[in-house]
């Protein structure tokens, strides 16, 4: 039998064949430009089975080609078997990403313009403007490459998509956010005015979440409401779906009259362009300021001359917590700390009585840990459940059905985070469940080395996050291993558990890491077909003082959950990692051990004994 994506690939072939389309692009994201789409959006799942977070398809009269990163390398392998569609592989030395690939690849020995068909709601402005240059012009000065947009392209295909969702908006209030919306819209006007702007359009979602103090669950394990934001002089304008609410959703109804009477309209979500329109010929929207890498295409054409764009000033005031928000996630982070001491013992009671635990039965129990806490309002994302080698796929998907059995043997990885009204946690452990070979302890014991360097940094102000990155590195470094994926992302308050602007990772971004940030340190090892191992904590970049060479910045470790010490092969840490382990566990005990049941915590004082 013909695999389904193969059919679907043909189906759409016929179409671009009909059309006189050279290559149709198909995205992962969204209108928003979103990394995590709601499920309307996912259509490079759709037609091809790809089930990772990142991943962008081409489709050529004789090629089908996925473009994604070095940590769905192996799933992608194994999900386009069958399906005719081959892996192109990005953040690797030799990468050729896909304007380059149309351009140089593909169309090489064009003897026209090349005909190029996207769906402008899901591609960003900067994306086509690189695929255009990538192009250049052609004979007679005309542009060697035409771009069609198509908007819900695959509708014609995918008969039963999924409608754009629509869930619950909630209201934070100052007392969460720690500063109120019009505190924010104030601020957000001066900086735009900075720009030399009049106007900002807000499209991407954590932003307008933020900008606005609402949230919503419109996104799975994402608190984000679907919709866009205008910020003129003397109005703000929210377009956001708002049709099926009934009396049943009274704290909706609550949030919208809030909004309303801050003096927020409020507008259908689909009337963005038609108000943009009529704002621009009466002259009240002035110079309007966009953000490219977040504006979708499609928008974007509807767009005056008078635009100025830039990065939005929402993305760094965002990722800066105020003190508010750093209160409730050094709190939050206890209560998620106790869920996860209280899994991590039911786990080792039932591996070791034999009793019989799926790698989907201790998702789900570590899921009813969280959902305990007071606040809680679902994961932050689906939560990696991996024994052995399902553990080598840093993205692994855990089966629902016929999940693999732990063992009394090896290593376990789970990586995890918790939604809740008080902020957003994200945690890695990799537990050995019995016995652990020689290798898995190496790596064990690697990956936490490097976790530790990188948690003891101090460094100068200014110091972005590629800068600091080789700390995590060079201990594996030195014995020639590595991971594909970066060492640390951005985590939101309540928002998404990936956020810029900063990061810690190989690639060049300038942007430093300051105090009131909050960032992961999760270094890893893969070995595809044996185990994976990565320790992961959240950190807040604090100051560290001051002297005659500069200012100075430290991490605070926000995460709390002890380092299992048994697969720790002592003689691989130094005397000063030995130390902040010893220091850390005695910490998660200290602080935990209130919050636990007595025979909890005392397995716990055994588990955070000094090495």
């Amino acid at each position: 039998m013909e695999n389904i994506y193969h059919q679907r690939v043909e189906a759409l072939r016929s179409i671009m064949s009909r059309r006189g389309w050279d290559a149709v692009i198909i995205t992962g994201s969204d209108p928003h430009c979103s990394e995590y789409p709601a499920v309307r959006w996912k259509q490079v799942e759709w037609i091809s089975g790809f089930t990772g977070e990142a991943g962008d398809i081409v489709i050529t009269a004789d090629h089908a080609g996925l473009w994604t990163d070095t940590r769905y390398f192996i799933q992608a392998n194994r999900q386009l078997s069958g399906t005719g569609i081959v892996l192109h592989k990005t953040r690797v030395p030799d990468q050729v990403l896909i304007p380059e690939w149309l351009s140089q690849v593909a169309f090489r020995d064009r003897r026209r313009t090349v005909i190029v068909a996207v769906d402008g709601l899901c591609q960003s402005v900067s994306a086509i403007r690189d695929i255009q240059e990538a192009f250049g012009v052609g004979e007679d000065d005309e542009p060697a490459c035409r771009i069609v947009d198509v908007p819900d392209m695959m509708d014609t295909l995918w008969i039963d998509r999924p409608q754009i969702p629509q869930t619950p908006v909630i209201s934070l209030g100052t007392r969460t956010a720690g500063e109120s919306r019009w505190g924010k819209l104030t601020w957000l006007r001066a900086a735009v005015r900075e720009q030399g702007a009049d106007s900002i359009l807000i499209t991407a979602l954590d932003e307008i979440a933020w900008t606005l103090n609402v949230r919503g669950s419109d996104i799975e394990y994402n608190p984000l409401v679907i919709s866009h934001l205008l910020v003129t002089p003397d109005e703000v304008d929210w377009f956001v779906r708002k049709d099926s609410y009934d009396a049943a959703d009274q704290r909706t109804l609550d949030t919208f009259c809030e909004l309303e009477e801050d003096d927020i309209s409020i507008f259908p979500y689909d009337d963005i362009d038609m108000v943009l329109a009529e704002k621009e010929s009466d002259g009240s929207l002035g110079t309007l300021f966009v953000d490219s890498s977040t504006l979708n295409y499609s928008l974007y054409k509807q767009l005056g001359s008078r635009i100025i764009e830039g990065v939005s000033p929402v993305v760094l005031r965002k990722a800066v917590k105020n003190e508010t928000e750093i209160k409730a996630m050094r709190a939050i982070h206890v209560d998620d700390g106790a869920a996860m001491e209280k899994f991590l013992y039911w786990l080792e009671g039932e591996v070791q009585s034999g009793r019989g635990v799926s790698e989907w039965d201790a998702s789900l129990k570590l899921d009813s840990y969280r959902s305990e806490i007071p606040g809680y309002m679902g994961d932050s994302f689906e939560t990696i459940s991996a024994y052995g080698p399902g553990g080598a796929l840093p993205h692994y998907v855990t089966p629902r059905k016929d999940a693999p059995m732990l063992e009394p043997h090896g290593l376990y990885l789970c990586d995890s985070g918790g939604q809740y009204l008080s902020g957003t946690t994200d945690i890695t452990r990799t537990i050995p469940l019995g016995p652990c070979t020689a290798l898995e302890k190496e790596d064990y014991t690697l990956v936490l080395k490097g976790h530790i360097d990188l948690a003891m940094a101090v460094f100068p102000r200014g110091t972005a996050g590629c800068q600091i990155d080789a700390l995590a590195r060079n201990p594996l470094w030195r014995c020639k291993r590595n991971f594909g994926h970066g060492t640390g992302h951005g985590v939101g308050f309540f928002l998404g558990v990936h956020e810029g602007p900063q990061d810690i990772r190989q690639n060049f971004n300038r942007q430093p890491i300051v105090p009131g940030m909050i960032t992961s340190d999760e270094p890893g090892i893969y070995r595809e077909g044996m185990h994976g191992v990565r320790h992961e904590n959240l950190v807040l970049c604090v100051e560290a003082g001051r002297n005659d060479f500069g200012e100075w910045l430290e991490f605070e470790t926000l995460t709390l959950c002890h380092f299992d010490t048994g697969a720790i092969v002592r003689e691989l840490l130094d005397k000063e990692e030995i130390d902040w382990l010893n220091a850390y566990n005695e910490r998660v005990y200290r602080t935990l051990a209130p919050k636990l049941p007595s025979h909890i915590a005392a397995w716990l004082r055994l588990k955070t004994e000094a090495i």
